[in-house]
C-alpha cells in the first residue's frame, strides 16, 4: 500500500520506535488480569488518551480479544475536529503506525456507506490526512494483541446523537453479520472534574453501559449525571454488537488521570469494558 494515512501522534501519545511501542503495549496487555470470560466477545470499549495515561485500562479491553483473528475490526470514534459531515472515514488505503500498515477495508467501507443511505440521508465523508488520535491510538493495542493481520473499518462521528449513532450501529451489524469481525468503541469519560466528582459521574455512565442501554447512555450528558466524549461511538457499537447477538458488557477496568499524574484536582476518567455473546445467547 502506498497511500497510507500518516500519524500525527507516534512519538508524543505512544512511542514512535517499533520496538519500543511493541514493548510497551505487551507489558500494558501482559499487567491486565481478567475474569473468564461468559461468552464470544463481540465489541470492546477502550479509552483514547495518551498510552501513559489510558494505555492500562485500554490493555484490558484489547486483552480480552488475545490471540483472535478476525478478519475485520470496525473502530468507532469521536471525530474530535470540527468538520460539516456527521460520520467520516477515510479516503487512504490504509493507516500507518510504527508497528506497519493496516489495510482499510474498502469494500466493506462502500457497502456501509449503503447500508446508512438505506434507511437514512446520511453519508460517510471521507478526509485524507485526518489528525484525528482517538480512532488511532487503539491500533497499536489491535497489532499486539490480535493473531494475525486484519482488515480496518475506521468510522469517527462527528454528529454523536442518537439518531446517528443508532443509524450507524445498525449500518455496522448490517455489514459485518456474515463476517469475522470485532467492533470497537474509542471513548474517554468525564473530563476535568476533580477526582471524587469524575467518580461519580463516570459510575453513572459506566452503569449505563453495563446495562446495555444505549439511550440510557446517551440521556446521561443531558441529565448532567455522567459525560463520554465519544458518547455516539459507545452507543453505536452497543447498538451494532446487540444486533450481532450480544447481551452481555462487562467493566474490565476503570481509573482517571489523576492515578498516574497524583494530581486529583482535573481529571479525566478512562472505562474499558467488553461485549460478549453469552451460553444463554448462543443457545438461543
Amino acid at each position: 500500500m502506498s497511500d497510507l494515512r500518516p500519524s500525527p501522534i507516534a512519538g508524543t501519545w505512544y512511542p514512535g520506535d517499533a520496538e519500543a511501542l511493541a514493548r510497551s503495549v505487551d507489558k500494558q496487555l501482559a499487567e491486565a488480569e481478567l475474569e473468564p470470560a461468559p461468552g464470544p466477545v463481540v465489541g470492546l470499549v477502550a479509552p483514547h488518551a495518551g498510552h501513559r495515561y489510558s494505555g492500562g485500562v485500554a490493555a484490558h479491553a484489547f486483552r480480552a480479544v488475545a490471540g483472535m483473528s478476525p478478519e475485520v475490526v470496525a473502530v468507532v470514534s469521536p471525530m474530535h475536529q470540527p468538520n460539516p459531515a456527521a460520520v467520516l472515514s477515510t479516503t487512504h488505503a490504509g493507516y500507518w503506525t510504527p508497528l506497519g500498515a493496516i489495510e482499510v477495508d474498502q469494500t466493506l467501507l462502500t457497502a456501509f456507506e449503503a447500508a446508512l443511505r438505506r434507511t437514512t440521508d446520511l453519508k460517510v465523508a471521507r478526509v485524507a490526512r485526518d489528525t484525528e488520535h482517538s480512532l488511532e491510538i487503539e491500533l497499536p493495542f489491535l497489532q499486539r494483541c490480535l493473531a494475525r493481520p486484519f482488515r480496518l473499518l475506521p468510522i469517527m462521528l462527528r454528529d454523536q446523537s442518537a439518531a446517528v449513532a443508532q443509524a450507524v450501529g445498525r449500518a455496522l451489524a448490517e455489514v459485518l453479520r456474515d463476517r469475522s469481525a470485532l467492533v470497537v468503541a474509542s471513548s474517554d469519560l468525564s473530563h476535568f472534574y476533580p477526582a471524587d466528582t469524575a467518580r461519580r459521574l463516570d459510575g453513572e455512565m459506566l452503569a449505563r453501559l453495563t446495562a446495555f442501554d444505549p439511550q440510557a447512555l446517551l440521556q446521561a450528558e443531558d441529565e448532567g449525571v455522567g459525560f463520554a466524549c465519544g458518547k455516539g461511538a459507545l452507543a453505536a457499537v452497543l447498538w451494532a454488537a446487540r444486533d450481532l447477538g450480544a447481551d452481555v458488557v462487562r467493566l474490565l477496568d476503570y481509573a482517571n488521570s489523576g492515578d498516574i499524574t497524583g494530581d486529583d484536582d482535573s481529571v479525566v476518567g478512562y472505562g474499558a469494558a467488553a461485549i460478549y455473546r453469552s451460553a444463554g445467547a448462543l443457545g438461543a
